[in-house]
């Protein structure tokens, strides 16, 4: 299964998103989403699941939760903003959740890709959305297969917005 990460899109779905996600089964969007119609464009593409981040109204909160822990082709995953651990890191979310074997989140617009406790995938795809930070915009893909480690990595998006 592959899985398209996105996060703090804050209102813009850049047009660079719909070519990396072209093949994913799936989207998962770790909050700051902006407005609605991004999750009506993204699933257009794949299915969604999302939570709000702490920018989004109530529009989003009223539809998304703000944490999703799923079973997603045997891996136990689970899909967070991150703004309520302050800065989240690996460490604290993996405090938090000791049974999740992947752990999405964004919040600080920091992209990250690593392994924690040996077994545990812990991702932040950066920032999506307008760019902040001077930090470049970039979204990841996930590779899911039964009895492997999950393979990710992360995809920069064009600097220019």
């Amino acid at each position: 299964m592959r899985l398209g990460i996105i996060a703090d899109t804050h209102g813009l779905l850049r047009p660079e998103v719909f070519p990396v996600f072209d093949q994913v089964d799936r989207i998962f969007h770790a909050g700051d989403i902006g407005s609605l119609e991004i999750l009506t464009d993204l699933e257009a593409i794949a299915p969604v699941t999302a939570v709000y981040g702490n920018t989004d109204g109530f529009a989003l909160r009223d539809r998304l939760p703000d944490v999703v822990d799923i079973d997603v082709d045997g891996f136990r995953l689970l899909l967070t903003h991150g703004d309520a651990f302050g800065v989240p890191t690996p460490e604290k979310l993996n405090r938090s959740y000791p049974e999740a074997e992947i752990i999405l989140f964004g919040h600080t617009h920091r992209p990250l890709l690593t392994i924690v406790d040996s077994v545990v995938t812990v991702m932040n795809p950066g920032a999506a959305g307008p760019r902040r930070f001077d930090l470049q915009p970039s979204v990841g893909i996930m590779e899911l297969e039964p009895g492997i480690p999950p393979r990710a990595r992360v995809v920069p998006l064009d600097r220019t917005v």
